[in-house]
């Protein structure tokens, strides 16, 4: 095996956000020499990798010049310059994901035909250039309203989403090539985080249950684990586990889905890294989701992803009607409270419903995490001097 420890080895890291930060948590505690490619200055990572490098995560040179410079390259973020990906691999640099899979996954369309070829169940869905496509497939009943409308591209926490109601809904869209799915009668939202490593051993992570913000289409709250029956759970998974499979993927992958209210199981999307519905594991699990996309990706054996203890994640975003320089209120009230621990992103400028951070409540009984969750939720908020 490799000496990746207190050694000369270099890993890269594409973007330098709130997921680049907890993987050099984990990093930090193997002693693995970082470098991060960032194009914030004032990025969570900035100060606390090894090396940080500002660029444009979307510029060829950006890309390759800082992959030269390292012995393996992941990511934290997915929309990063794939021809730089494809040009180092060809040239032998180690890359996890492999830039094959984040093609696929860069593109919501993409995606959903992958799914649709290897019979991944999932919504229905057509496929527009641009919005004069999508209008001329409305004025001709070829869709109907109400559908949901997705950016085919760098859509994220909400953007790049939305449920389009009536005409006046479809008029505000972008001009940007996009799908659409029909609007499907679900009763929850859950994840499966998968690890899988280049031998080709694999570990899940429970099934978790997602509670979203009605308005901001963000995850406000995670619930581990999912409050559904075992046969359900043991669809998700296998569901899960036959994506990373097909892909012959290699690192974390979270994997969101449906459950419909006939209780067939629907791959909504997936994310090809670390992700908001595996925060709870730092806290609750014997692995958290940052040490295992370490383990995977390089070829070290997977971690225990059992849950030690009930765990639920509760983002903490910018109010409305505030932007500038952040303030955590209450924060000393819920820190009172047994079983919290905020993670704060280390961005110093808050706005309205920007991810600053989470908290995660852990406790044996499922029922009491939840209430403690909704107690924490009404009495931290993120402000602005």
């Amino acid at each position: 095996m490799k000496n990746y420890f207190s050694s000369d080895f270099k890993l890269g890291i594409l973007g330098g956000g709130q997921l680049g930060r907890m993987l050099l948590a984990e990093t930090q505690k193997l002693d693995i020499h970082t470098s991060i490619l960032e194009s914030n200055k004032n990025a969570p990572c900035a100060e606390i990798c090894n090396r940080f490098v500002i660029g444009n995560l979307l510029d060829f040179d950006a890309v390759y010049n800082f992959g030269k410079t390292v012995d393996l390259l992941t990511i934290e973020i997915e929309n990063v310059n794939l021809d730089a990906l494809d040009q180092l691999e060809e040239e032998g640099l180690t890359i996890y994901p492999k830039p094959k899979d984040l093609r696929i996954i860069q593109s919501k369309a993409r995606q959903k035909n992958f799914y649709i070829d290897h019979q991944i169940p999932t919504a229905a869905f057509s496929h527009y250039a641009y919005l004069e496509e999508l209008k001329h497939s409305y004025e001709n009943s070829i869709v109907d309203f109400p559908f949901v409308w997705k950016a085919a591209r760098f859509g994220y926490d909400g953007t790049g989403v939305k449920i389009v109601r009536n005409f006046a809904d479809l008029e505000s869209l972008p001009n940007v090539e996009c799908i659409t799915e029909k609007l499907i009668p679900f009763k929850n939202e859950l994840a499966v985080i998968v690890a899988r490593n280049a031998d080709g051993k694999v570990k899940t992570y429970p099934v978790v249950e997602m509670e979203f913000h009605p308005e901001a289409n963000q995850v406000e709250y995670v619930i581990c684990p999912a409050r559904i029956d075992f046969k359900t759970a043991e669809k998700a998974k296998e569901i899960a586990l036959k994506v990373v499979s097909d892909l012959d993927f290699v690192g974390l992958l979270a994997v969101e889905m449906f459950q419909t209210v006939d209780d067939k199981i629907l791959v909504n999307e997936v994310a090809p890294r670390p992700h908001n519905s595996g925060h709870y594991s730092i806290e609750a699990s014997y692995t958290n989701q940052f040490e295992q996309h370490i383990r995977s990706i390089l070829n070290l054996p997977l971690g225990n992803t059992d849950s030690k203890v009930a765990g639920i994640m509760v983002n903490l975003v910018g109010e409305e009607g505030y932007s500038g320089d952040v303030i955590y209120e209450n924060i000393e009230e819920i820190l009172q409270i047994d079983g919290v621990t905020p993670h704060i992103y280390g961005k110093k400028e808050t706005r309205p419903f920007r991810k600053m951070g989470h908290v995660t409540i852990v406790n044996s009984d499922m029922t009491k995490a939840r209430e403690i969750a909704q107690k924490v939720k009404e009495t931290i908020k993120v402000i602005s001097k």
